[in-house]
């Protein structure tokens, strides 16, 4: 269906693509990876022709129906949620807009002289409309609307009003909706809780067409993919299987490509010496002329490229007491919204909370009382003996300082620090060479996350509060995340929609329902055996 064949493509002074090649066959659902800025958001727009390979070429086959979903999302102010996603439905939506103007015009008295020509229309255009099952466009996008986790009430809304994240579903509505031959998505699972992603994950499985997508999500890629091409150094690498199998079939072609250069650079010190020692020997000129003509000819093995992997190692954080934190009947609401009424939970020491509910449950409300950013309406929250806190939320990353570098962000917030330890500080995050001297108003969702963790975990807390602490994290950042996280002695209370490192972190599970809060000893992954459900919101 599209074939990518021997491109080549340079941003700038990038290099992105050198004779790369890769294909996406009817019906192939595909994975696509590599590291931040290695290409996967120019490769999507050479296909869909908004931008244009230096060299080789990008071939659809006829009539291929392309829908493309990217983090990129327009203006769609002034129309209703339902008629927004109903309008990127291709061909029908047109039709659909003619009918409602038409509908219009019938309805109104001062082209009463044209309504014989109007009705004649509005008969032709029904038709059309009938013909493209239009009539069922309306519950289709409704449906999607619903799986994407918006309320009855939101759908009927402005678009207008809607906050990015939201629009972003939108968006991707309009794309699901839309059913092309081929859907490119470009991260589909950013800003989408668990039971959306579940939902979408479903939905993925079951669609006919040809889907190429990226995703910083490795439980929801595994789950729909059958091959991977990965960028990496301008080439494009296909495997078959999903991101598990990819992990361990790279691995071990890493690891076979080391011998080889190990086995290669060894053989050719031994030849070195040789020429080395005899050179100056008239008796062994030939042999050693006959060993360097040899050494020109030789294939060199290339070392395997390493791929730059982060580490962080907590200092240990001082001992808490056994009680960390405590609410003792707490009531919470939002105006008619009744949150929590006569809430007690109790956190102890090393415990591992991950909250879970759907969407307007509390989950962010609980976490934003324990740290004291929100007053409970009546009863009491407290934080035990000893406990020094650590909060992650989404809106400490508009705290940060514009016109500050990543390295002043850093010397201002440990400026008893040396810079040593915080240039080694910023690299473990990810900012190496000249990253430290960007401001962080040019810092990207994921840089910004990562520069408020480094903050956050340099003088380390022995109770952490990590409100979605992996949105906008690539796959590499949230791996040293968890391994971080795992070795960290303290108590932790958060909630994440990555199933990966639930199952990975969690050692207790808060359930919020309407029918009350559930709380279940042992992590996510017993949660799920004994709730047969991967989220509460999933439970009928």
């Amino acid at each position: 269906m599209i074939r990518l064949e021997n491109i080549s493509k340079q941003n700038g002074k990038q290099i992105v693509f050198i004779e790369a090649s890769a294909a996406l066959q009817k019906g192939e659902k595909i994975g696509l990876v590599g590291p931040n800025g290695a290409g996967k958001t120019t490769l999507f727009r050479l296909i869909t022709g908004e931008e244009a390979p230096d060299e080789g070429q990008v071939s659809i086959d006829r009539g291929i129906t392309i829908g493309y979903f990217s983090q990129d999302v327009g203006e769609m102010a002034g129309m209703s949620v339902v008629s927004a996603v109903m309008d990127g439905a291709g061909p029908v939506s047109s039709v659909a807009a003619e009918l409602a103007a038409l509908e219009a015009a019938m309805a109104d008295p001062d082209r009463a002289d044209e309504m014989e020509e109007i009705v004649l229309r509005y008969g032709e255009v029904q038709g059309r409309f009938e013909e493209l099952d239009g009539y069922a466009l309306d519950g289709r996008a409704r449906e999607v609307l619903d799986g994407l986790g918006f309320s009855p009430a939101m759908v009927e809304g402005d678009v207008g009003a809607l906050s990015g994240g939201w629009k972003m579903r939108v968006a991707l509505a309009r794309i699901l909706l839309m059913a092309p031959d081929a859907m490119l998505l470009d991260e589909p699972s950013n800003h989408l809780d668990i039971e959306s992603l579940i939902w979408l994950e479903e939905f993925l499985k079951g669609y006919e067409g040809a889907l190429l997508m990226t995703s910083h999500d490795r439980s929801f890629m595994n789950r729909i993919v059958g091959k991977i091409v990965e960028i990496d150094g301008g080439s494009l690498t296909t495997y078959s299987g999903d991101y598990e199998f990819y992990q361990q079939q790279r691995a071990l072609s890493e690891k076979q490509q080391q011998a080889q250069f190990e086995r290669q650079q060894a053989m050719l010190a031994k030849e070195i010496a040789f020429i080395e020692r005899f050179k100056a020997r008239a008796s062994h000129a030939a042999q050693v002329q006959s060993r360097v003509k040899k050494l020109d000819k030789i294939e060199r093995v290339e070392p395997p490229k390493r791929r730059q992997t982060v580490k962080f190692e907590f200092q240990p954080a001082p001992r808490s007491g056994d009680d960390v934190a405590g609410l003792k009947g707490v009531a919470k609401r939002y105006g008619e919204k009744v949150i929590y009424d006569g809430f007690d939970f109790q956190i102890r020491r090393r415990e591992r909370w991950c909250v879970m509910g759907v969407n307007g449950a509390g989950k962010s409300t609980l976490l934003k009382l324990v740290t004291g950013t929100s007053e409970p309406d009546s009863g009491i929250v407290t934080l035990g003996a000893g406990v020094k806190l650590g909060y992650f939320a989404q809106h400490s990353m508009e705290l940060l300082d514009g016109e500050r570098t990543v390295f002043e962000t850093l010397e201002d917030a440990f400026p008893q620090a040396n810079q040593g330890s915080l240039r080694a500080l910023a690299g473990c995050f990810g900012f190496s060479g000249d990253d430290v001297e960007k401001r962080c108003r040019v810092l990207s969702g994921g840089e910004k996350a990562r520069l408020v963790m480094a903050l956050m975990l340099y003088d380390p807390p022995n109770f952490l509060v990590l409100d979605e602490p992996t949105n906008h994290l690539d796959i590499a950042t949230k791996e040293m995340l968890i391994e971080a996280l795992a070795a960290f002695e303290g108590t932790m209370l958060f909630v994440s929609h990555d199933r990966h490192f639930l199952a990975a972190l969690s050692n207790r599970v808060l359930e919020l329902t309407p029918e009350g809060v559930h709380a279940y000893g042992g992590g996510y992954t017993e949660y799920v055996a004994r709730t047969g459900q991967e989220a509460p919101g999933l439970r009928h």
